[in-house]
């Protein structure tokens, strides 16, 4: 009988869960704004993971020769130009899509499962690892973000691990994971203390559910609606953070190819006639970014039930 009830909780939960994002899915796909956005992401996102579908040139192949070409226009040899070092600039829009894409991937992905445990320690058994946890958010908070990850990546700018796709990002994202799993500790937490005391939750507590079971089980997926509308937003921060650190030398850093590479290389060129060195990487970072942005409010709307009633 009572793992009867417990299975009746478990489905009654789900259900929710279900009716949730069903209603979130409906909201979003009449939106022609999040369409829009969404097509311009998938974009970008089959650029960094398949490159070479829309250039077979190595982005690192450069003749001094060709440099500051301008845009030719597609069915050319260089259809956005050359860079100041003779580099094809779509070859290199190609191939630099990847780390700046991978470093914001990896960096929301962690910071999401450091923050969520946390918060979800934190809310589930308050006391003395509430406190723990809290404290070291607010810790956290106080320090400026971008500050602090100049001031560190200024430290060990001269580390070398490696020229791998991982290695080339893993400096800038382990700063940035550090200051970067904060809000999704605080959302988690405020979620769960409401969470945590439903009437089916207190129900699989009496029917003997382990602390773990009715966390992951009960707890988390009620939880997680608020941090998932967070997800698209943080990713675009870290985007932009990237090409800010990039900019100053010391996040992505040759000879590895990011748009902040390119944006910091080509901005000593917009007054010598040469503007397309700077903004052709630019508008693909502001329209990912966008993109992104509004995507994640338009995803923190759709799952709110206060807003969507």
């Amino acid at each position: 009988m009572s793992e009867a009830a417990s299975a009746a909780t478990g489905n009654a939960a789900g259900a929710a869960s279900r009716t949730l994002a069903t209603d979130a899915w409906r909201s979003l796909r009449r939106r022609p704004d999040v369409i829009i956005s969404a097509v311009i992401i998938v974009f970008f996102v089959v650029m960094a993971v398949f490159p070479t579908l829309f250039t077979s040139v190595d982005p690192r192949h450069c003749i001094i020769g060709d440099a500051k070409i301008k845009p030719q226009g597609f069915g050319n040899e260089f259809p956005l130009g050359t860079d100041s070092f003779g580099c094809d600039t779509l070859a290199q829009l190609a191939h630099g899509s990847r780390p700046s894409l991978l470093l914001a991937l990896v960096v929301v992905g962690t910071a999401l499962v450091i923050g969520v445990t946390l918060g979800l320690l934190a809310g589930y058994y308050l006391g003395w690892v509430d406190f723990f946890v809290s404290r070291a958010v607010e810790v956290f908070l106080v320090i400026p973000y971008l500050l602090a990850a100049m001031l560190l990546l200024s430290l060990f700018k001269n580390v070398d691990l490696g020229s791998g796709a991982f290695a080339t990002i893993m400096l800038p994202a382990i700063v940035l994971t550090l200051f970067g799993w904060m809000g999704y500790a605080r959302y988690v937490r405020a979620s769960v203390l409401e969470a945590k005391n439903l009437d089916y939750v207190t129900a699989a507590r009496a029917l003997g559910a382990s602390d773990l079971r009715i966390m992951f089980r009960h707890v988390l997926p009620n939880a997680i609606g608020p941090v998932t509308a967070l997800v698209p937003t943080a990713i675009a921060g870290v985007i932009g953070a990237e090409a800010v650190l990039a900019f100053l030398g010391i996040g992505v850093r040759p000879p590895a190819i990011s748009w902040g590479i390119m944006i910091e290389n080509g901005s000593s060129w917009v007054l010598g006639g040469y503007p397309h060195m700077l903004l052709v990487p630019l508008t693909c970072l502001l329209a990912t970014v966008l993109s992104l942005v509004v995507l994640g409010d338009a995803l923190r709307d759709a799952l709110d039930p206060r807003l969507t009633a």
